[in-house]
């Protein structure tokens, strides 16, 4: 289902795929996110996404103009997974809801994986 809002101009249509590359470039601007994950679930292994395909390791659902976030990130080595994870859930509302108008009911973070980061 796709976001709807109206105001007295019309209506304003946001499609999840929109919904999905805001979400998943605003997850990895965070600090500790290597990238975006892509499951693949016959064997269950996680592949790092390409910045271009951020979207595919986001998937979204609109429910009664609500919107339901799902994430699959790879974290970077040595982090505190729990503080990147808040820090992805306040980023990703924050951005979302504002740039959409939309509120985000929920967010769920799964980390599919962790690598070494070389710097």
């Amino acid at each position: 289902m796709k976001g709807k809002m109206s105001n007295e101009m019309g209506d304003i249509t946001i499609d999840r795929e929109v919904l999905a590359k805001y979400a998943g470039s605003a997850a990895t601007e965070c600090f500790g996110i290597v990238g975006m994950a892509s499951v693949n679930v016959k064997d269950g292994m996680a592949k790092l996404l390409k910045r271009e395909n951020v979207s595919r390791g986001v998937n979204v659902t609109v429910i009664d103009n609500k919107i339901h976030i799902e994430l699959h990130v790879i974290v970077a080595y040595g982090v505190s997974i729990r503080a990147v994870a808040q820090n992805i859930l306040e980023n990703v509302r924050c951005r979302v809801e504002t740039y959409t108008g939309m509120e985000v009911e929920s967010i769920s973070v799964a980390v599919e994986g962790v690598r070494i980061v070389d710097d």
